[in-house]
């Protein structure tokens, strides 16, 4: 995503900052993602009535339900694998923009989105185990989830029941959502940053930059939902023995839901996923990884 010679191309800054990102991203808009996965599983058949009327009873009978602590169920193993994967996704573009790039450095359209769609690729080795492990602790409903295995027991008891395979339950799903996403975020994203550079200097301002990735992340993010949703029912558990797999899985929301069920919680994933990856483009253009190491900052991703 950075413009520059390959001496500009420096893997551990650029990590540390996808990691930087991430977590603060998490903290910041975790909540909102609780809600969405719960609006995303509230499976009815067409005329039944909803547990949840809309964004905002969902919101508060999760609240009344598991309490302050409980909206962060799930936080600890997405802060703990945010960090590689945020940097997979991040530098994987990185490295592909600059493989990808004509003989005369320009980087056209169809190869903007083919590194996308490498970069989405790659995440998915630690984006599919993260996403499991987070929606059941998601959907927790007591606001005493002692009873309740935390990420790391429920790790092991998928590995013991089925190996390595238990935590890639979905893989396909959240391939086809990433790959997806990836393949209109970052073309977009350099599109709209291209749009801020100064004619003095050729740099974005970070503001910028903070502002395109919000763009470009709520398109992305909206477009991309009903892969989400589809790969939100086939991770939840309780749904194991109700969906055979992807086409089974869309074909009985249709059928069972509406054609709207494909966007449910597409408002929360465009205000989890925008900010998210907004402040994933500020934390590259300050360089803070860049600060605590001495060196000179990359600057604003493109």
């Amino acid at each position: 995503m950075a413009p520059g010679t390959n001496q500009d191309f420096g893997f551990l800054p650029r990590i540390i900052n996808g990691g930087i990102a991430g977590i603060v991203g998490v903290i910041c808009v975790f909540p909102l993602d609780l809600v969405k996965t719960r609006m995303q599983n509230q499976s009815k058949a067409v005329g039944q009535t909803a547990q949840y009327r809309n964004v905002l009873d969902c919101a508060v009978k999760t609240f009344r339900s598991v309490g302050f602590r409980g909206m962060y169920s799930g936080s600890a193993v997405n802060i703990l694998l945010i960090t590689p994967e945020k940097a997979i996704k991040l530098v994987a573009n990185d490295v592909f923009r600059q493989a990808l790039k004509t003989k005369d450095g320009s980087l056209p359209m169809h190869r903007q989105i083919l590194a996308g769609a490498g970069a989405g690729t790659c995440q998915i080795v630690v984006t599919t185990p993260m996403e499991l492990l987070k929606i059941q602790r998601q959907m927790a409903k007591s606001k005493d989830s002692a009873e309740s295995p935390n990420a790391r027991q429920l790790a092991m008891q998928l590995y013991r029941e089925k190996g390595i395979r238990g935590l890639y339950k979905g893989v396909g799903a959240t391939f086809t959502r990433d790959v997806i996403f990836s393949m209109m975020y970052f073309p977009l994203f350099a599109f709209f940053n291209d749009k801020g550079k100064t004619p003095e200097n050729n740099q974005v301002p970070f503001y910028h930059s903070f502002a395109s990735g919000i763009g470009a992340g709520a398109i992305g993010a909206f477009l991309a939902t009903p892969f989400d949703v589809v790969k939100t029912r086939l991770q939840t558990l309780e749904y194991k023995s109700r969906y055979s797999g992807m086409v089974d899985c869309a074909t009985k929301i249709f059928r069972e839901e509406g054609s709207s069920a494909f966007f449910k919680g597409s408002l929360l994933r465009v205000m989890v996923l925008a900010p998210l990856f907004g402040i994933a483009q500020m934390v590259y253009y300050l360089g803070i990884a860049e600060a605590m190491m001495g060196l000179k900052p990359l600057g604003s991703v493109s």
